[in-house]
């Protein structure tokens, strides 16, 4: 459905935006940053 749709496309974008960062500072994935939302 719709709410399934709009729920998939927030979390993929805040994984680009999470990617995004990433590459432009050169860091790499770490943990220990992510809360438990």
């Amino acid at each position: 459905g719709k709410v399934f749709k709009v729920a998939i496309t927030a979390c993929m974008r805040k994984l680009l935006t999470i990617i995004n960062t990433m590459v432009k500072t050169k860091t790499l994935w770490n943990e220990n940053l992510i809360s438990n939302a």
